[in-house]
């Protein structure tokens, strides 16, 4: 066995490297966890500087932040007992972790990744693990004026210019049944919102006319208009959903959002319908409502199927920040000014916990604003939270 030390004692032997080998000896190099590699490959070149030859290294943890592909690069196979991401698998499996958790870490790693050639100490929070000294590394979180301009989608380009002019981040779930009443409700709302979600098919006196007064309302007002459909069929039928039968989606609303345990046809159908009318969709990644079954593979999936689709869809349905990407949307719904759960299990929480601590972007808020006895000053306080837990992350 050889020991490379980290410096060399004023006693004994005085060596870096000490143990029993000979020039011309191979050594596999076993270490605890690994991040950019920088350690192992110091230990590679004391060994060679004695003779010693080094090909492989076997860690027991690799956070997955490209550590193994600098080693790779310079010639060294590095075999891991397991990684970061398999750990809070099983520890999120056997309910030891939450899944909100697990997606924070793995959104961490994937926004501070190891460059495969220049040399970096380890990312802000994490202490390296491989003999590095931890180093904070301030990342500037983007205002949504300028991931505004990094959108290629109109859609969500738009969205967040109007987040921007209008200081707000928050949509009103209206899910009235009367359609004067929501159309009233909605004009009395819309300076306060980003945008209006609806669920039409619940619109008891539904007519065409509904569909053209809401435009005008959002034409106005400068919101945009979310049909919460919650597409989930096979392909040929979601878009017969979408642009056909009594309401004609496509025709008024700017954002649809869909599941995707059907697989990427949905989105496909959704975009062969939408796309050319200047539309744009949401993915369900993750739902409020207690005992939801949408596992971490789940969101992985979901978050893979949306980069696949960036022509189209604009971001998720969740509880957390998924993705660094700053072009993609997170909203989440089951938002109130105080935690709680409501009798059929629907979970609530904070504007702060949910843009501030979570990560998200917008707060979808229904009966804290509809069932209130002045919804205009209470959307005036929700917009008003959600904005500042936005600039206090910004900060």
């Amino acid at each position: 066995m050889v020991i490379r030390r980290k410096e060399a004692k004023d006693y004994g032997t005085k060596k870096l490297i000490e143990g029993a080998f000979k020039e011309g000896d191979k050594c596999l190099i076993v270490e605890d966890i690994v991040t950019s590699g920088d350690s192992i490959w110091e230990t590679v070149e004391a060994l060679n500087s004695v003779g010693v030859k080094v090909t492989h290294a076997v860690v027991l943890l690799d956070r997955g932040q490209g550590g193994d592909q600098r080693l790779k690069n310079r010639g060294i196979h590095l075999h891991s007992v397991c990684t970061l991401s398999k750990a809070l698998d099983v520890l999120q499996k056997a309910g030891k972790i939450e899944t909100a958790m697990v997606k924070s870490v793995a959104d961490f790693i994937a926004a501070n990744p190891v460059s495969p050639t220049a040399d970096n100490t380890a990312p802000s929070g994490l202490s390296s693990g491989d003999g590095q000294s931890p180093q904070k590394k301030q990342k500037k979180e983007l205002s949504f004026g300028e991931r505004a301009g990094l959108c290629s989608n109109t859609v969500a380009r738009r969205l967040m210019e109007v987040m921007e002019a209008k200081r707000s981040n928050l949509v009103l779930s209206a899910d009235l049944t009367d359609s004067q009443q929501l159309l009233q409700l909605i004009e009395r709302v819309a300076p306060y919102v980003c945008a209006v979600k609806t669920h039409v098919d619940i619109v008891e006196d539904y007519t065409a006319d509904f569909a053209t007064r809401l435009t005008q309302l959002s034409d106005t007002h400068n919101f945009l208009i979310f049909e919460d459909r919650k597409f989930a069929d096979i392909g040929h039928t979601v878009s017969l959903q979408y642009e056909r039968g009594v309401y004609h989606i496509s025709d008024w609303a700017h954002i649809v959002n869909a599941h995707t345990l059907p697989g990427p046809g949905v989105v496909q159908a959704l975009k062969q319908v939408g796309q050319a009318k200047g539309r744009a969709c949401l993915l369900i990644a993750e739902m409020s409502s207690a005992g939801s079954l949408a596992s971490a593979d789940y969101v992985k999936a979901t978050v893979k199927m949306a980069e696949e689709h960036k022509d189209f869809v604009i971001g998720f349905i969740c509880q957390s920040k998924l993705t660094s990407d700053p072009t993609f949307l997170h909203m989440t719904p089951g938002v109130q000014l105080e935690e709680g759960v409501d009798s059929l299990g629907q979970r609530y929480l904070t504007p702060d916990e949910v843009i501030t601590k979570r990560g998200s972007d917008i707060l979808i808020v229904g009966r804290g604003i509809t069932k209130a006895e002045d919804p205009v000053a209470m959307a005036k306080r929700y917009q008003e939270a959600g904005f500042a837990a936005y600039l206090a992350r910004l900060q």
